[in-house]
């Protein structure tokens, strides 16, 4: 089955420097259909403008993922990480008994737009720790590139928890297939352009639940990098 969300559907916030769109609950937007999506808790889709972000604040027992689509994220946090982030670049932050940090436009002239994605951990009390990888854009056309999975396979960030994450870039009338293990489901989020899933058109921001079938098949139309959560 596939269940489409539409970008339009989505949580909005706009406080001037953050532009803020929410596919599930946060914050101030609560859905009780959209709380989350098996481990899958946050993607929300940020714009800040230039010289601007978030200040040092905390987490808890929480996989933090940081993937930039345009411009460049700066990030600090009390493990005494520094970097920047560009686009091909995974972050990935496991809060765990408590870290702050902070994110911040690296530019004073132009925006940045990433997805800030939470998952669930395996379990509480883990030792916070942080990784950044790079992942070439070659690697993902017409391909699945795994940034993702909970043992650190084919080069991916380790997150703690059962989950897989693929990002596929995707040129006009490119394809590619996921098989679906017995038991596992998937969240597909098209990250820009369009795509179809499974035969259903999707543009920038919509998301699709996918339960009980056993492959995806993404489809370029004309182009899109789309992200696939697979999960149980």
């Amino acid at each position: 089955m596939i269940k489409i969300r539409k970008s339009e559907e989505r949580g909005h916030a706009n406080h001037g420097w953050l532009d803020s769109y929410h596919t599930f609950s946060f914050a101030e937007y609560h859905d009780p259909n959209h709380v989350q999506f098996g481990s899958l808790r946050v993607i929300n889709e940020d714009r800040v403008q230039p010289g601007q972000g978030f200040g040092t604040h905390g987490h808890r027992d929480m996989e933090i993922v940081s993937y930039v689509l345009e411009g460049a994220l700066k990030h600090s946090d009390s493990m005494g990480n520094g970097s920047i982030i560009r686009p091909g670049d995974v972050q990935r932050m496991s809060a765990g008994t408590g870290v702050t940090h902070s994110e911040f436009n690296a530019s004073q002239s132009d925006l940045v737009h990433f997805l800030q994605i939470w998952i669930l951990p395996k379990s509480m009390g883990l030792a916070p720790s942080y990784e950044q990888k790079h992942f070439a854009f070659n690697d993902k056309r017409n391909r699945l590139c795994l940034v993702a999975s909970p043992d650190g396979h084919d080069g991916s960030v380790t997150v703690q928890q059962d989950t897989r994450i693929y990002s596929s870039v995707l040129e006009k009338g490119g394809s590619v297939t996921h098989t679906l293990g017995l038991g596992r489901r998937a969240y597909v989020h098209v990250a820009w352009g369009s795509g179809e899933v499974n035969g259903h058109l999707l543009q920038a921001g919509d998301g699709a639940r996918v339960t009980d079938e056993s492959t995806i098949l993404l489809t370029g139309a004309p182009d899109a990098e789309l992200l696939i959560f697979v999960m149980a």
